[in-house]
């Protein structure tokens, strides 16, 4: 077994639910357990280059899963989950149902054509960093981010910026 950081983000069909269907399903994954997340945050998009600034604000949020599936098996079984909630991959950065990545696999390196551990844009992100922190809850400093140092010290690094903590209020109700 192994404990997998997973990072979570919508900004498309009510990103809330998504999240939050998306936190549950996790749960229910062979050989998993979600063994805690971290609270939702509304961040603004991330735009490739030259990209219009047309896209709505993405809701975040981390997960820590033990996992007896492989690197990428599990890949394989967010993907799956991801497809069950319509995503489409059609633009880098584009608009989303539901995105899975994983962040970190224990404390293991990987390089593979289809997937990258820790996640490459993970020391930059606020929408993750954030998340992850809390969810160590005041672990931070101990959290080691292979090949990058501490989660403390990426934070350090790591402006909030508009970044969003969101309280029950500020979600959604699941009534259409």
């Amino acid at each position: 077994m192994a404990v997998a950081y997973v990072g979570l983000g919508s900004n498309l069909a009510r990103p809330e639910i998504q999240l939050r269907t998306a936190l549950t399903e996790l749960d229910v994954l062979p050989q998993t357990r979600c063994l805690a997340h971290s609270s939702l945050y509304r961040s603004p998009p991330m735009l490739a280059p030259g990209q219009p600034d047309k896209q709505p604000d993405y809701i975040n949020a981390v997960a820590a899963l033990n996992t007896g599936l492989t690197p990428t098996e599990l890949l394989m079984a967010l993907q799956s989950l991801e497809n069950s909630h319509h995503r489409q991959r059609t633009e880098r950065w584009g608009p989303r149902t539901l995105d899975l990545d994983i962040l970190l696999y224990g404390d293991e390196i990987i390089d593979l054509p289809e997937l990258t551990v820790p996640h490459p844009g993970l020391y930059e992100r606020n929408f993750v960093l954030y998340p992850l922190a809390e969810l160590v809850a005041g672990q931070a400093e101990y959290l080691h981010i292979p090949g990058r140092g501490t989660l403390a010290s990426l934070l350090a690094a790591c402006p909030r910026g508009e970044l969003e903590k969101l309280n029950f209020k500020t979600v959604e109700s699941d009534v259409p």
